[in-house]
């Protein structure tokens, strides 16, 4: 009896061998060629320019004005190193997205035509860039307003790497621009489940709260709002939504603390403003904004 339980015992690990070899078997190629295709799209063959763009990303990343300004330029170098360097094209572009979003823009028009001159051109040559297509798609739809053509890119870049957290973060935000809350936050708890620690972790909580905010559950809005300006206090967009979602919450305090910040960051700062700084595609939700940052005390 015991030899007979110890041969079915044999008799199941040798077909689990056998599973397990005819798996590794069938996966194996489509692996090694999935990576033969991978190292095929590098980024640039100019060394010097990669690391241009490397540096860029480095120095956006401290999120500062003067950091944005010298990001750009050195975005800019890399293209002339590689004007095929389509990443290098969409993180230059990319720049002007902080730059509208906390009220830095000189001239705006010549400023955002700019802008989506390189995020087009990005699309153009990141055809297989998903890095270039998330970033670029990111601009045309909230620097321009270009809700439609945003959308194609953005799932193609999420085709291309289901695993960039940035790609989800920015079909979510487009989500929100376009009237789609529910959909968009989806999109951004895959983002911050992805890449938990990210450095544009801000803006997915940031543009989570703007989801439940046009859901009406503000109370939600103010919690997600809080955590993005707990990750980066000077983005003038995140302490918008708080501002509007504690005046719906019934907190005025805590939505006077931030109008004040607010101010801080852009004196320019009014309600008639919002709708330059938010290319919503709803009525009602320009509406309720600036009924929020109203009730908020924010100058008209």
């Amino acid at each position: 009896m015991g030899r007979s339980v110890r041969r079915s015992v044999d008799d199941i690990f040798e077909l689990q061998d056998q599973v397990t070899s005819r798996v590794v078997n069938a996966i194996a190629p489509k692996v090694e060629q999935a990576e033969i295709e991978r190292a095929k799209r590098k980024p640039t063959e100019n060394l010097d320019a990669y690391d241009h763009f490397l540096r860029g990303m480095s120095i956006l990343n401290q999120w500062t004005r003067e950091s944005n300004l010298e990001a750009t330029l050195t975005f800019r170098k890399a293209i002339e190193l590689d004007p095929s360097f389509a990443s290098a094209f969409g993180m230059a572009a990319w720049c002007y997205v902080w730059r509208k979003a906390n009220g830095w823009l000189v001239d705006r028009d010549t400023e955002i035509a700019e802008a989506m001159r390189m995020a087009r051109k990005a699309v153009e040559l990141g055809r297989d860039d998903a890095v270039a297509l998330a970033r670029a798609a990111h601009v045309l739809a909230y620097v321009g307003g270009d809700l439609d053509s945003a959308a194609p890119a953005l799932d193609r870049a999420l085709l291309l790497n289901p695993n960039l957290s940035a790609a989800w973060n920015f079909a979510g935000w487009t989500r929100v621009l376009r009237g789609e809350p529910q959909d968009a936050i989806e999109y951004l708890a895959r983002s911050m489940r992805l890449s938990p620690l990210d450095q544009l972790g801000y803006s997915a909580k940031g543009s989570t709260a703007h989801a439940h905010y046009f859901l009406g559950a503000y109370g939600d809005a103010a919690v997600w709002a809080e955590k993005a300006v707990q990750e980066n206090p000077n983005y003038l967009i995140v302490n918008c939504i708080a501002a509007a979602s504690y005046a719906f919450a019934g907190d005025q305090e805590k939505a006077a603390h931030f109008v004040r910040r607010m101010l801080q960051i852009d004196v320019r700062s009014s309600v008639s403003g919002i709708k330059a700084l938010f290319p919503l595609r709803r009525p009602d939700d320009l509406a309720k904004y600036e009924e929020g940052l109203r009730k908020a005390g924010l100058p008209e």
